[in-house]
């Protein structure tokens, strides 16, 4: 019996070393599982007046995504015009979550928009057709470049740029936030950083297997500027105590709980009381 038991224990024991080898060596694919999709023109998913756009990181990536103008600087014909117009508008960079395409989201961006507000979009890297793999010093270099490309249109007022960011791209913006100088902060859904994401979800594996830090609470505590957050009440991703860990380190204007909503249907669930949650902060954080 005894020596039966001791295999048993011994290919447990093997399986388990296994898994965490495969934890070390695939953990960028696990923490970014990066959906690929085509994109298509704004025009063909409702947004006559956008186009698509091509960024280059300063590693060489190429990304792709969507720039939608804001009301002032669109022509008769509806479409950009940034080489002419006499005004400046601010400005938001949108930050999804995992699993998330500038293509899936068009529905949600087209029910969110404000359109006063000049707004860029991008696949990170190895999401939707945009190159490259995705890694977390990788996602910071895609909002580098995605900053670079918002604050250098001649219609955007770059000191009036405000970041979105969802599940995984709060930390894409809190990163930015304070790396730049953002006006304005809103966050749906952010945990408080990688390791508490671990030790919830995979509890039974050393912490030291984990190379990411994605903190998002040591981020929001040097924030200067306003932040909303939102967050589902019913989230079992991310609790709503992380979020509350974020806000309060952030010193959040305001916490928006979205009753009943989970960690993917915030902005579906109660969609007219996020609106105006975020029409409200956004136009007086970015006036």
């Amino acid at each position: 019996m005894l020596p039966s038991a001791l295999k048993i224990l011994l290919a447990v024991a093997a399986a388990y070393v296994a898994v965490a080898a495969l934890l070390w060596t695939y953990q960028d694919r696990l923490a970014f599982p990066a959906p690929r999709r085509e994109l298509p023109s704004p025009g063909a998913l409702g947004f006559p007046d956008g186009e698509r756009v091509t960024l280059t990181t300063a590693d060489d990536v190429t990304l792709h995504g969507w720039y939608l103008p804001p009301r002032a600087a669109r022509g008769d014909s509806g479409t950009a015009e940034s080489s002419t117009t006499s005004t400046t508008a601010p400005g938001l960079l949108w930050f999804y979550g995992n699993m998330e395409t500038v293509a899936a989201l068009a529905p949600v961006i087209r029910r969110l928009r404000l359109e006063e507000i000049g707004l860029l979009i991008v696949d990170y890297r190895g999401y939707g057709e945009s190159g490259g793999s995705p890694t977390e010093s990788g996602l910071y270099r895609d909002a580098e470049a995605a900053w670079m490309y918002l604050t250098a249109r001649r219609e955007i007022d770059s000191t009036r740029v405000g970041v979105y960011g969802r599940s995984l791209g709060s930390a894409v913006a809190l990163y930015l936030a304070i790396s730049r100088p953002v006006r304005t902060v809103v966050l749906d859904s952010p945990f408080s950083s990688a390791r508490e994401m671990a030790r919830l979800h995979y509890w039974f594996f050393p912490r030291f297997l984990l190379r990411h830090r994605l903190d998002n609470v040591a981020r929001a505590r040097e924030l200067s500027v306003p932040l909303l957050v939102f967050h589902g009440t019913h989230d079992r991703i991310v609790p709503i105590s992380m979020g509350r860990a974020v806000a309060r380190a952030g010193r959040a204007r305001e916490f928006v709980e979205i009753i009943n909503a989970g960690h993917n249907d915030t902005y579906d669930y109660d969609t007219e009381r996020y609106r105006q949650h975020m029409t409200a902060f956004l136009r007086e954080t970015l006036q």
